[in-house]
């Protein structure tokens, strides 16, 4: 448990947040990690400056994918889950994000087959590199 403390990130994620800020938009974390956690990996990966929120369930009280989750978001960002892009690798998250009203990316690094669960990532793609273009941030 101790690795997810200092995770490096995949190479891409520094230069898409880079480009996400310079395009005007705020970027945040909503993770089922603990606020200790996610602080020494965000700290460990140095994308502190990057990053307008780090959000964990420890707030809510319940794990991904209750939309309690997805409503803090919504509650800490102050705008509507429709004005979200979330992204995740996780099907299931992306699933229920996607159920829940924010526009997903789903970001499929390793092929994995679509679940079959309530909701429907909007874009799939296999690298957060491509992210930018389909948010207008180039």
């Amino acid at each position: 448990m101790s690795l997810y403390l200092t995770l490096d990130p995949f190479p891409e994620v520094p230069n898409v947040l880079r480009k996400l800020k310079a395009a005007g938009m705020r970027t945040a974390i909503l993770s089922n990690g603990s606020p200790a956690m996610l602080e020494s990996a965000v700290k460990a990966a140095r994308l502190e400056p990057l990053l307008d929120a780090v959000l964990s369930v420890e707030e809510v009280g319940v794990y991904k994918p209750h939309p309690k989750v997805y409503q803090l978001a919504v509650d800490r960002l102050a705008i509507p889950a429709s004005a979200i892009s979330f992204q995740s690798s996780n099907a299931w998250d992306a699933y229920a994000a996607s159920a829940f009203g924010m526009q997903v990316v789903w970001c499929n690094r390793y092929g994995q087959r679509r679940e079959r669960l309530p909701g429907s990532p909007d874009r799939e793609i296999d690298s957060l590199a491509q992210l930018p273009a389909l948010v207008g941030a180039t």
